[in-house]
C-alpha cells in the first residue's frame, strides 16, 4: 500500500497520480502498487514539484512495517533512530533537503 500526501502542488501533479491512485481527501492518494511504479511517481512528484510538500508512505521490510519519504517546506520531519522511523517536530519550517529512506539529495 502506498499513501501520498501533497500539499501546493499543480492540478497536473494530481491528475497524474489520480491515474493510479485514489484521492479520497483533497490531496491524499492511496494505492497498491509495483515498487516500479511506486518509484516512477514519486520521480514525477519531485519533478514537479515547486513550492509545495510531499509526504509517503509505503510497505517496507522495516521493523514498523512501512517506510517514508518527504520533500518541500515541512514542520515535521521523519528521522530515523536506530530502525524506527520517528517524527521530530521543527519550530520553523525546513525546506533545504529531499529526505530518502537511504540517503539525502539536494533540493531541485
Amino acid at each position: 500500500m502506498v499513501v501520498m500526501v501533497l500539499e501546493n502542488v499543480s492540478v497536473s501533479v494530481r491528475g497524474e497520480l489520480t491515474r493510479w491512485m485514489l484521492e479520497p481527501r483533497a490531496g491524499t492518494f492511496v494505492g497498491s502498487m509495483s515498487a516500479l511504479v511506486r518509484e516512477q511517481l514519486w520521480a514525477k512528484v519531485i519533478g514537479k514539484l515547486k513550492l509545495g510538500s510531499a509526504i509517503m508512505i509505503y510497505t517496507a521490510q522495516t521493523e514498523q512495517g512501512f517506510a517514508i519519504r518527504s520533500l518541500g517546506t515541512r514542520y515535521r520531519e521523519p528521522e530515523d533512530y536506530d530502525g524506527l522511523t520517528l517524527i521530530r517536530y521543527l519550530s520553523k519550517p525546513e525546506e533545504t533537503e529531499i529526505r530518502t529512506d537511504d540517503n539525502t539529495l539536494p533540493l531541485f
